[in-house]
């Protein structure tokens, strides 16, 4: 490699290590970076999110951990359980680390500081300009957009505000704007900035793992396997962010209607689980099954031998107009099965790829017609049915790992035509 960038820096407060966390964005790139002869350094928190694991159990500030072939170095935060005050603190403590990173750990050509959070950003930028190196800044999350959507806070409260200000500063000094959201430059053009910085690659799956747990951890079940029932599958979180419970007033629809073989298997725990069980008893809802926890592993077996796919999210339109990037749906996709959705987007990339089905979001008869519709596919045209299936593998492929690596070289070399 005859590159001008080859030290690249990794500043992410959840970049989590392959096999610890499920946040793995950066591991995969890196691991795909190095193989093409970059240098990649990943600086992350030592708390890994939604877990209780700590990597750093002493006083030490920094830890460096190889995964792989990976180099991590887990900045020392407490931990925390929830999204209280000790989060803020962790937050905190992970930022004034990110900003002043010790030189032993060398010198970068380009720094990627990713969000959630604009704090990452923030570090980010003050060790590009430390190094006189490039710097992207990536998005995932729209802050705090995410939050005006949602209701949480109003777009003229004084904390959007500054949270709009710093996210336009950042975006300015950007020398790439990167989204994993595929309307990522309608939202730059609406806030009124240059375009021509604005890069898009999505989230996405490595297939070639995919394809080994989904071979060497075969999940089994006596009602996903029963091939009388259409099988509708959902796995995840059962968050008020994932809204089932919607899903589920569908399923009573399709019972009403006399439907029994069509059943709702859903694979997840916590969050809004036990009120929905109860709702479901209450309803004598015999369609909907919850199986909990799996391993996660397990679940390209699982979702490999579903017939259909749920893909559930709060009915956020103005929010998701500039499109979505959930893990869990190039999950889906890799299965080679079709996904049905409530979540009305932009860019909607089941109807780009032609391998699902959005239905209107705030309407449980829709969501009961789209099942209703697929399962008459399968029973009835197996041929139509099928086609959906050859289309979300081919989607797959789109966002294989190797391939989003492929974009991000593409990224980087138009910072060294500059």
């Amino acid at each position: 490699m005859t590159s001008k960038i080859k030290n690249i820096w990794i500043i992410n407060h959840y970049a989590d290590p392959p096999n610890i966390g499920k946040f793995n964005r950066h591991y995969n790139f890196a691991k795909n970076l190095i193989e093409r002869g970059y240098s990649v350094k990943i600086f992350t928190a030592s708390t890994i999110h939604t877990t209780q694991i700590n990597m750093i159990s002493n006083e030490n500030p920094y830890k460096e951990k190889v995964f792989n072939g990976v180099d991590y170095v887990f900045l020392k935060a407490s931990s925390y359980d929830d999204n209280g005050f000790k989060r803020v603190i962790n937050i905190l403590q992970y930022f004034f680390k990110a900003l002043f990173i010790p030189n032993k750990f060398g010198k970068p050509d380009l720094v990627i500081a990713s969000g959630p959070h604009p704090l990452a950003w923030i570090a980010g930028y003050f060790q590009a300009k430390k190094h006189q190196a490039k710097f992207i800044t990536e998005t995932r999350d729209l802050w705090p957009e995410t939050f005006v959507a949602m209701g949480k806070m109003g777009r003229n409260n004084v904390i959007a505000k500054i949270l709009y200000g710093i996210e336009k500063w950042m975006y300015k000094k950007s020398d790439i704007i990167l989204f994993t959201l595929p309307g990522g430059i309608d939202y730059i053009k609406r806030i009124g900035l240059d375009t021509s910085k604005v890069a898009y690659i999505n989230n996405g799956i490595v297939l070639e793992d995919y394809y080994h747990n989904r071979d060497h951890f075969v999940y089994e079940d006596e009602d996903l396997s029963n091939k009388d029932n259409f099988n509708v599958v959902f796995s995840g979180a059962i968050g008020k962010a994932n809204d089932l419970g919607r899903v589920i007033r569908a399923f009573k629809i399709i019972q009403d209607r006399g439907y029994t073989d069509i059943k709702f298997l859903i694979f997840g725990d916590k969050g809004e689980r036990k009120e929905l069980e109860q709702y479901v008893r209450d309803e004598k809802i015999d369609n909907v099954i919850f199986k909990g926890w799996v391993n996660k592993q397990e679940v390209p077996s699982i979702l490999s031998q579903s017939d259909l796919q749920v893909l559930s999210l709060a009915h956020l339109p103005e929010l998701f107009k500039y499109g979505l990037s959930p893990n869990k749906l190039f999950e889906y996709l890799g299965s080679g099965k079709p996904v049905i959705s409530n979540v009305e987007c932009g860019h909607d990339l089941l109807e780009k790829y032609n391998c699902g089905l959005t239905v209107k979001g705030d309407s449980e008869e829709a969501m009961a017609e789209g099942i209703i519709y697929f399962y008459n596919l399968y029973r009835e045209k197996p041929e139509s049915y099928l086609q959906y299936c050859e289309n979300s593998l081919k989607a797959s492929k789109d966002f294989d790992f190797k391939n989003l690596t492929e974009k991000l070289v593409k990224v980087i070399g138009r910072l060294e035509e500059e």
